[in-house]
């Protein structure tokens, strides 16, 4: 399967790791598609980490890249934000990595509902209904309502956990807002960030993830082939999305090869 695409776009998360575990050979195809000069990106929805993190992580699980190869959805929101809203305020549902990683980048941080512009939601370990509050009242007051990412769920070893599609429902439902911008996948925003980074026509690349209303749909949605791993999230197979391939793991693409 290497030997059709030019360029290769893994999801993290589910995909080459899982928890702190890296599913078994994910190294040996990397570092195999490297060696053939193909061009790789890791792509992640995940804001608990750092581009610096998941870079230190893959570099001690012996993969060969560099931290210009990962782009996550904070990566793409923070690009956003310092652009279109220098100065405004915001309100993050989100862990302090998530947030520290937005105001290291000038971006102002308010818990005032009456001062807040921007609502920010991603996936928060640390959620409680203050924080649900505070949003909700800041969205009533006429915020802008983002997400980084709309995962329902994060894969975690042992099954899966909460994530940002559910505060971002639960939001809506209490609030009579519709969410209005999200900046992972699958997204304009964060396809755009892919395309600037590997400078590749996508038609040449395969998006490999575990995720069907992420990694496949942004696939189907910018007619790119996509193949679909089973070693993250369940998935539920449906007319509506459908992968390129199917295959169990990341080895499958050099197995046999």
């Amino acid at each position: 399967m290497i030997k059709k695409y030019n360029g290769f776009i893994f999801d993290l998360d589910g995909t080459i790791y899982r928890s702190d575990k890296l599913i078994p050979n994910a190294d040996v195809v990397i570092n195999k598609i490297k060696a053939q000069g193909k061009k790789i990106i890791f792509i992640s929805n995940k804001t608990t980490g750092s581009v610096s993190d998941y870079y230190k992580f893959l570099r001690s699980k012996n993969i060969d890249i560099s931290e210009n190869d990962i782009v996550t959805s904070t990566t793409v929101i923070v690009k956003y934000l310092t652009r279109n809203h220098p100065g405004e305020l915001f309100y993050a549902i989100g862990e302090d990595v998530f947030i520290k990683e937005l105001t290291k980048n000038g971006l102002l941080f308010s818990t005032d509902p009456q001062k807040i512009k921007i609502v920010i939601v991603t996936l928060d370990r640390t959620l409680n209904y203050n924080k649900l509050e505070i949003a909700a009242k800041a969205l009533e007051n006429g915020a802008g309502f983002y997400a980084a990412n709309i995962d329902d769920t994060c894969p975690v070893d042992g099954g899966e956990i909460t994530d940002a599609g559910s505060i971002i429902t639960a939001l809506e439902k209490r609030t009579h807002r519709k969410l209005e911008k999200h900046f992972g996948k699958p997204s304009e925003y964060m396809i755009q960030e892919i395309r600037e980074r590997l400078n590749l026509d996508l038609k040449e690349c395969l998006i490999v993830g575990d995720r069907l209303e992420t990694d496949i749909a942004m696939g189907n949605k910018f007619h790119i082939d996509t193949a679909l791993v089973s070693t993250g999230v369940t998935n539920y197979l449906n007319g509506k999305v459908q992968p390129t391939y199917q295959i169990n793991s990341v080895y499958d693409l050099i197995k046999g090869n």
